[in-house]
Formats: structure tokens, C-alpha cells, sequence
């Protein structure tokens, strides 16, 4: 193969790469998954054990395993990964209930302590006399009393007095809203359950204290940080923060070094002579059919805007939704679980759409029955999006009992989807890739399009490809082994594949509608694919820091995830590039057919760097991570990340299709609402960060350091006057986002959909 030759445009219909490009994407894959498939399958044999049988030193059985693994299954039932957290993952309305049920064990072992050292009680003991207590509970509860070879747990007097009286206190926390931040009313009375989730507790509790065998720190890396229970940062999480930082600043000045020396690297490469036309082409009838699946889009982004409201009350009002008590058809778990669900369905559903046209697009041609496949998919996504949430509302409410977890939600935060549905939704995502293979395919046959359709393929086969993990486990599952492959969905198929398939659409779109040069979208593509995975692929383990993974983990994945911010850093750069390309164009914008796409990816730019790359590096080194997963930081790095970047993209492709099939008379009438969704969405994104999101992090986050990791997460924390107010504070930008921002979205949707001369 010829070496590209980057400033002659006139090679761009004959355009060749340097094997060394192809060679340098297949070792990044190779190395990337083969570390993060090592950190996974290490996972099997580093979990926490569930033994057979829990005792106390009597030798008495308390609890047996599948009591542990019955109450995981329990919690899930309830929806309680949508109310707190196990290890900092899940909900931040309700506690972490490893960290509360660690303190409340602690603080029993103290007494026991005093008592029996010092002849009084815990709390009426001088500062000298609690230095020597709280050594004794350290020293007590770090030791392993687990025997490998019979499968059997020993607890000490406070651990089993714990296990008997902790169902009481959990009864107490389920009966009512005002208890719990808006779960239904004695949501759990029964007293085999209680006594099955507090074994699950108990055991999350043991694991995160415990040390592990050879070592000195515990199962989780003795993460919840609680001195009194002697969980303290381990050296290992001071160690490789300090190296991720030395990798952050290397991969940033590398970056730079290789950015300046390289002027015909990206956007910059685009200065050539090119055609001035932004039509792709009057649509064809398969690409008309897409417009319902935007007004889909709209539809399901404005539902999950409302729903989202709706929790940011339960965390400042949870027993009080204006006069009404919400809790008892609408309990905050369930909506949170709407919120999640309906926001990765209608960003799928853009990323399909706009698959479905661009692939169109590529491939030149409307085969016969496209059309006809294209209104059958629609339907098959309407049935699982529609009937997957109302079957979640309905397991929450207790209608299909033993078979919630197949018909209603599995529990899991981010895959509650029943596993029927998930079924049916892999079925679809890959009848969607057979689709986009089928319209693109005529495109491979042209020297022109060949290249651009190959990476086109791969990157819409990780769509269906790597969210098939998702079926891996049960309710059943070791929490650790679920925790790893549940996030090689949320961080690997969103943040990985989704940005893969971002980059090459976007790209194409460029290419197409005459704003760069065939060889400049395919040179971001080699650089995107090759930038995003030398980081982004092992970053997926700083989920897992403490979800019973070992610092093996933590060295590898601590140093990588720093890398993450790398390409963010240059696609800041190559997002001015982009700006000042487009004013070498044209003298004004105004004329331009797509501006309000691009208006779109310029905001996905902006929250890429700020989202994904500040609040996201802010939280992933291991020292911060420790006291700060699952507080309002977590949220507030979401809130940026996903809707700033996964979701504007969606958005942008959206009102690519709506201009696409617009008339130009026809278009005027429905621009201003595209306009204003445009500023409502960013602004009010904004408000909601600044004036709430992120305040209440830090604060939550300095509690922590404070006064222990169980504390910053309690209700007597995020229900004092300061917290309250800064829930509160989320409102004005909420409003915003919905009123200026989705509802005009919305509407011009609707618009287009239904306007007949479109």
C-alpha cells in the first residue's frame, strides 16, 4: 500500500494509508483487550468468597451462603440499587448499605471493647482511653476469619450481634418515604426478607473490611473509608495516583510534541480546495421513515427529562411531591430507573437512526425492501422500549413476583431491563447492523467509499457486539463478577464503541456534505480509534477499584484512565481547527444547510473536555475515587458526560435527519425551536452542575474525608438545611433544560413528522 501523502489534494479519490496506521490500530486493540480481558477473568479468582456457612465462635450457625445470595437477590427485586449503593455503585438517595451496616458494626464492637478493657461505656471514655478501644476494633475486624478449606465464616459477639439486630433498624429505614428519599411505604416487612438482605449486607460488609489472604488491605482495598473500622486509604491508591498523573502529563505533552510537528493532522489537513455543496442528495423513502424514530428520540428525551425532575424532588422533598405522596405509585426507584433506561433508549435510538441514513448515504443506492425493514425495526424498538418500561413499573409494584427479574427489572443499576427485553434488544441491535451492512454495501464496491465503509462496519458491529455481556450473570451472581462485566456496558459499549461509531459517522456526514476532504475524515478516524482505545479501553477497570478487584487492577487501570483525558485535549484542539476551517468557508453561516448539526457537535466538543475530561479525571484517580464514588460528583461528571457528549450527538444526528428531509421554506418554520433547544439544553446543563451538582459533591466529598464515607452518604448528611437547599438549587436548571430545551425539541420533531411538504 502507498504511503498517504497528506497535502496533495488531488489524491484524494485514489487515497491509500500506510500499513503502519493499520498495524498500529490492530496492536492499541490488541494490547487494550487483552489487559482489560485479564483484569476480568482475575476477577473470578479475586472476588470476594460467599461462604457456605457464617458462625459465631461457638461454632453456632447464624446464615448460610445461599441466605446471602437470596438477599442480593431481594435487593434487586426491590429496586434498592435505584435507591443506595453497595460499594459507592448504584443510587445516591438512599445510603451505602455495606458502609452504614460497617459503621453500625463498628461502633457495637467499640462498646464491646470498652466494656470489657475499660469497664464503661464507648461514649463516656476519655481520648487516650478511645485510641487504645478503636485499635482493638481495627485490629478485630480486619481479621480474616474466613477458612478456605470448609467454607465457613466465623463472626466475633459484635458481628453477630449485628445479623440480629440490624433487620429491625432495616425495617424501620423501608417504612416510609420520608426514611428512605421516596421508596413505597413498608416496602419490606417480612421477616425472612430482612433477615436474607441483612445477610447480604453483612457479608458486603465483611468483604469490605476483612483482609484479603497475603495482604493488607481488604477485599475492596479497604474501601468504605471508616477509621473507627480501620478502613484507611491503602498505599497502593496513593502509589498510582501519584503514576497516573506522570502518565496524564506524558500522554498530553506526547500528544502536543506529535499535534505541533504534524500541521496536516486532522481538521488542519482540511485546508484543501473543496467542493462548496452541503446536500447529501434529495432523501430517499427509507431515510423518511426515520424522521418517527427522531420524534421517538424527542419523545422518549422529554419523558426522561420529566422523570429526572421528578428524583431531583425526592432527594430535597422525598416524602412530599406538592400535597401528593408520589412514593406509592411512583417511588423514586422506579423513576430513577426510567431516568437511566429511557435515556440510553432514546440515545440509541439516535445513534440508529443515524446510522440508517448515513449508511444510506454510503451506499449510493435505495435497495428494495429498505423501507420496508426500516418500519419493521421501528416497531420491534417500540415494543421493547414501551413494553420493557411499563413491565418495570409493574415489577416494582410487586405484579409478577418470581419473575420480575425476566419480565420486569433485574436490579442492576443501568441494565434494569428485564432479561426478556434484553433478549429482544440484542435481536434488534443486530437485525439494525444487518440493515446498515445491507444499505452501505454498494458503497464498498467504489474506490471512494471503500475504506470509510469498512471502518463503518466495524464500528456499528460493536453496537450489538459489546452490549451481548449484559446477559453474562444473574441476580445470583458474585456482586464482584457482575460489577465487571455490567460496566463493560456502561463504560466500554457507551463510552468505547458509541464514541467509535460517533467518529465515523460524523466523519462521514463531513465528507459528504463537501466540509472536509475524503483523506482528512479518515485520518480522524485512524487518529480517533487509535487515541480512544490506548486509554479508554483498560480505563474501564477505575470502575472496579473497589468492587472486589485486587491493586493489580488499580496500578493498571489508574495509570490508563489518565490517558483518557489525552485525546479529549486534542479534540479541543482539533475543535477550534474545525471553527476556524469553517470561517475560511464562508463569510457567514448563515447560508449553510447544517449549521445547527454542527452547532450541536460543537456543544458535544465543549462537554467532551469539560464532561468526560475535567469532572471525569477529577474522580477517577484511585485517592479521590476512594472517598468520593457514588457522592453527588459521580452525577455530576454523568450528568456532563452522558447527555453532554452521548446525548448532543444523538441530538446532532437527529437534526441532521430533520434538515435532511426538510424543504429549505419548510425548514425556516421549525429552526427557532431547534435554536432555542439548542441554548435551553446547554444552559440549563450548566445550572443544574454549577448550582447544585457540583456544590453538593464537594461537600459530600469533604464529609467524607471528615467524618467517614458512611457519613457523607447517611441521611443526616444530605437531609441538613445546606443539602436540602442545593436540591433545591437543581430546579431552576431543570426547568430550563425541559422548558427551553426539550419541549422545543420536541416540537419540532412533531413538526416534521407530521408536515406534508417536508
Amino acid at each position: 500500500m502507498e504511503e498517504m501523502k497528506l497535502n496533495n489534494p488531488k489524491e484524494d479519490d485514489t487515497l491509500r494509508f500506510s500499513k503502519l496506521w493499520i498495524i498500529g490500530i490492530v496492536i492499541v486493540a490488541i494490547y487494550g483487550f487483552g489487559l482489560l480481558l485479564t483484569i476480568t477473568f482475575k476477577a473470578y479468582d479475586n472476588k470476594p468468597p460467599i461462604p457456605d456457612q457464617i458462625v459465631n465462635i461457638q461454632g453456632n450457625l447464624l446464615f448460610t451462603g445461599d441466605d446471602i445470595r437470596n438477599g442480593q437477590a431481594l435487593f434487586l427485586h426491590y429496586g434498592l440499587m435505584d435507591n443506595g449503593s453497595i460499594w459507592g455503585h448504584g443510587a445516591y438517595l438512599g445510603p451505602d448499605f455495606p458502609a452504614l451496616y460497617l459503621n453500625r458494626t463498628a461502633l457495637r464492637t467499640a462498646e464491646m471493647v470498652s466494656l470489657d478493657l475499660l469497664q464503661s461505656n464507648y461514649n463516656n471514655i476519655d481520648q487516650a482511653g478511645r485510641k487504645i478501644v478503636d485499635s482493638q476494633v481495627a485490629e478485630l475486624l480486619k481479621q480474616n476469619r474466613y477458612n478456605e478449606s470448609d467454607h465457613t465464616l466465623t463472626m466475633i459477639p459484635s458481628e453477630e450481634l449485628s445479623y440480629y439486630e440490624e433487620p429491625f433498624l432495616w425495617r424501620e429505614y423501608f417504612s416510609s418515604p420520608d426514611n428512605n428519599s421516596g421508596l413505597k411505604a413498608n416496602l419490606i416487612t417480612d421477616e425472612q426478607e430482612l433477615k436474607q438482605i441483612t445477610a447480604f449486607f453483612a457479608w458486603a460488609s465483611w468483604a469490605s473490611v476483612a483482609n484479603r489472604p497475603g495482604a493488607d488491605y481488604s477485599y475492596t482495598n479497604n474501601f468504605p473509608y471508616d477509621e473507627l473500622a480501620g478502613n484507611t486509604p491503602s498505599t497502593d491508591a496513593y502509589v498510582w495516583s501519584i503514576a497516573s498523573l506522570i502518565f496524564l502529563l506524558c500522554g498530553i505533552g506526547g500528544v502536543l510534541f506529535i499535534y505541533g510537528r504534524n500541521t496536516g493532522w486532522g481538521w488542519r489537513s482540511g485546508n484543501q480546495v473543496i467542493p462548496d455543496y452541503s446536500h447529501t442528495g434529495s432523501p430517499s423513502l427509507s431515510q423518511k421513515s426515520l424522521v418517527k424514530y427522531v420524534a421517538v428520540v424527542a419523545l422518549l428525551f422529554l419523558g426522561q427529562t420529566l422523570v429526572g425532575g421528578g428524583v431531583a424532588h425526592f432527594r430535597a422533598d422525598p416524602g412530599n411531591f406538592y400535597g401528593f405522596d408520589l412514593s406509592n405509585v411512583f417511588p423514586s426507584s422506579l423513576l430513577r430507573t426510567w431516568h437511566l433506561q429511557l435515556a440510553i433508549f432514546w440515545i440509541a435510538t439516535g445513534f440508529a437512526a443515524g446510522g440508517l441514513y448515513i449508511s444510506r448515504i454510503l451506499g449510493g443506492i435505495e435497495l428494495k425492501g429498505q423501507r420496508t425493514l426500516t418500519n419493521l425495526l421501528f416497531g420491534a424498538f417500540a415494543l421493547v422500549i414501551f413494553g420493557s418500561l411499563l413491565c418495570i413499573w409493574a415489577g416494582l409494584m410487586g405484579c409478577f413476583d418470581d419473575m420480575t427479574f425476566w419480565l420486569g427489572s433485574q436490579g442492576w443499576e443501568y441494565l434494569e431491563l428485564g432479561r426478556f427485553w434484553q433478549y429482544l434488544l440484542i435481536v434488534g441491535l443486530f437485525t439494525w447492523f444487518f440493515m446498515v451492512i445491507r444499505a452501505s454495501a454498494p458503497g464498498y464496491k467504489r474506490p471512494k467509499t471503500k475504506t470509510l465503509v469498512i471502518f463503518f462496519w466495524i464500528a456499528a458491529l460493536g453496537i450489538p457486539l459489546f452490549y451481548v455481556p449484559a446477559i453474562f450473570y444473574d441476580n445470583m451472581t458474585n456482586f464482584t463478577i457482575v460489577d465487571t462485566w455490567r460496566f463493560w456496558i456502561i463504560h466500554l459499549w457507551v463510552e468505547g464503541f458509541f464514541e467509535l461509531f460517533a467518529t465515523v459517522m460524523v466523519a462521514t456526514m463531513f465528507i459528504e456534505l463537501g466540509i472536509v476532504s475524503r483523506r482528512t475524515g479518515l485520518l480522524v478516524i485512524f487518529l480517533d480509534i487509535i487515541l480512544i482505545f490506548m486509554g479508554g479501553i483498560i480505563g474501564t477497570g477505575h470502575h472496579w477499584y473497589f468492587s472486589g478487584q485486587t491493586s493489580f487492577n488499580m496500578a493498571l487501570s489508574g495509570c490508563f484512565s489518565a490517558l483518557e483525558v489525552v485525546p479529549l485535549v486534542l479534540l479541543t484542539l482539533e475543535g477550534y481547527s474545525f471553527m476556524k476551517l469553517q470561517e475560511s468557508r464562508s463569510n457567514t453561516d448563515s447560508g449553510f444547510r447544517h449549521k445547527w448539526t454542527l452547532r450541536y457537535l460543537m456543544a458535544v466538543g465543549f462537554w467532551n473536555f469539560l464532561g468526560a475530561g475535567v469532572f471525569g479525571f477529577l474522580i477517577n484517580m484511585p485517592i479521590v475515587s476512594y472517598f468520593e464514588v457514588g457522592t453527588y460528583l459521580t452525577p455530576n461528571h454523568g450528568h456532563a458526560a452522558m447527555f453532554g457528549v452521548f446525548g448532543m450527538l444523538s441530538l446532532s444526528l437527529c437534526v441532521f435527519i430533520l434538515r435532511e428531509v426538510s424543504s429549505d421554506e419548510g425548514w425556516k418554520k421549525i429552526e427557532k425551536y431547534i435554536r432555542v433547544a439548542f441554548w435551553g439544553l446547554n444552559i440549563g446543563l450548566c445550572m443544574m452542575i454549577v448550582m447544585s451538582l457540583l456544590p453538593s459533591g464537594f461537600l459530600q466529598i469533604q464529609d467524607s474525608i471528615q467524618n467517614g464515607y458512611w457519613h457523607a452518604r447517611s441521611a443526616d448528611f444530605t437531609g441538613n438545611k445546606l443539602m436540602t437547599t442545593l436540591g433545591w438549587l437543581r430546579m431552576p436548571g431543570d426547568l430550563v433544560f425541559i422548558i427551553f430545551g426539550a419541549i422545543p425539541f420536541f416540537i419540532a420533531s412533531i413538526k416534521v413528522l407530521f408536515r406534508k411538504d417536508r
